[in-house]
């Protein structure tokens, strides 16, 4: 597997440029665009393509509801009616990629074909070709992975087992190709937790409503000896704060105490660094001096590096298990288990996807002496 993630990187940086270019030209051949999928990703690309002077034939979409309105002032059209009056003569490009999908890329491409699209692409490679719409999660310009060629491969060596190598290299895979159909399917077993001790002392970085706690508390049957959880945003925290047993603080987990701006969706998205509100912001060294943490999760919207980095001395000196989510940024899948190998080299690391096409993709960093290695290539790390 290493040699083919050699040859990956082997591209040269600028016919990965030229090949982003020109592939969505390439495969739209002039054909005018219709989005299928009127939802958030749907609008933020309509409203990229308008900066550019580029206005789509219509959305296309399977919610009934929105048939034959307009969202954003463009037309909604039922898939049926979409393939029927434009099979032919238009490109779709596929704008639903969210962290709950109920399917695959792959199905959503088969979906169009069988109703009649010939041509059917997916937006990674539309936004290759207008690159001002990068970055959007885990999805950017090809060529930047090939920038960082002599990490990526660094971070090849920590993985300590083929099931996180194949992941690995998929992953890296769909970063340069958008390679949908190579991504491995989700793990079964539950995100973050498959043992946990009766002793945890347990830190949600980015708890949302409490619900990686409640996961926390079914899987360990309620034996722990300290929650801590962190969530900045107010609505969230309102639902977090009913939680019992729990140490809950409003607050964002970063580099330093200070206060950040923040994003308040009253959602899973809330993120920090951006947005009206400003928070209360914790490192965690500092906050948890006098505790010892034995299990840390991070979910916090791409903030993970920075959090980490106000981690640094729990994670040299305890050595907690760590579950810390790689999917946020491009450069987090190689970049973060780095960055926790240069605070402490006594950790094995594990990849493991969750969800379908990327989404919930954790980095598991759990320390030498409490390794066993998982029963089943497809199941999480056993802690």
């Amino acid at each position: 597997m290493l040699n083919a993630l050699v040859e990956l990187l082997s591209e040269p940086v600028a016919d990965a440029q030229k090949r982003q270019a020109s592939t969505f030209h390439r495969l739209a051949g002039g054909r005018r665009i219709i989005l299928f999928g009127a939802g958030g990703l749907g609008r933020r690309t309509l409203k990229g393509l308008r900066a550019r002077g580029i206005e789509p034939l219509a959305f296309c979409d399977n919610n009934p509801a929105l048939w034959g309105n307009e969202v954003d002032g463009l037309h909604v059209l039922s898939l049926r009616d979409a393939a029927k009056q434009h099979g032919r003569d238009a490109i779709f490009v596929i704008t639903v990629w969210g962290g709950r999908p109920v399917d695959r890329m792959v199905d959503r491409i088969q979906q169009l074909r069988a109703a009649g699209c010939q041509n059917v692409t997916h937006f990674g490679e539309l936004y290759w070709c207008y690159p001002e719409l990068f970055p959007h999660y885990a999805a950017n310009s090809a060529h930047r992975v090939l920038e960082q060629k002599s990490s990526v491969l660094a971070c090849w060596s920590l993985w300590a087992d083929k099931a996180s190598q194949r992941e690995y290299l998929a992953q890296i895979r769909w970063r340069l190709h958008f390679d949908f159909a190579g991504l491995p399917d989700p793990v079964e077993g539950p995100l973050y937790f498959h043992k946990v001790g009766p002793d945890e002392v347990f830190v949600d970085c980015g708890a949302f409503d409490g619900d990686t706690v409640r996961s926390f508390l079914h899987h360990s049957g309620g034996r722990y000896n300290k929650i801590f959880a962190f969530e900045p945003d107010p609505a969230n925290f309102q639902a977090l704060s009913t939680q019992h047993g729990i140490i809950a603080t409003q607050a964002a987990v970063g580099r330093t105490n200070g206060t950040v701006s923040f994003s308040a969706e009253g959602n899973e998205s809330s993120a920090a660094g951006k947005g009206d509100l400003t928070v209360e912001c914790i490192a965690l060294d500092q906050y948890l001096a006098a505790e010892t943490p034995t299990f840390i999760k991070m979910d916090i919207e791409g903030s993970e590096p920075e959090a980490l980095a106000g981690a640094q001395e729990i994670i040299a000196r305890h050595s907690p298990t760590l579950a810390i989510s790689v999917y946020h940024a491009q450069e987090h899948l190689w970049q973060i288990p780095l960055q926790i190998h240069s605070y402490n080299p006594r950790y094995r690391f594990y990849l493991r996807p969750h969800v379908y096409d990327v989404w919930d993709l954790v980095c598991y960093a759990v320390p030498h002496q409490q390794v066993r290695p998982p029963s089943m290539a497809r199941t999480a790390p056993v802690i």
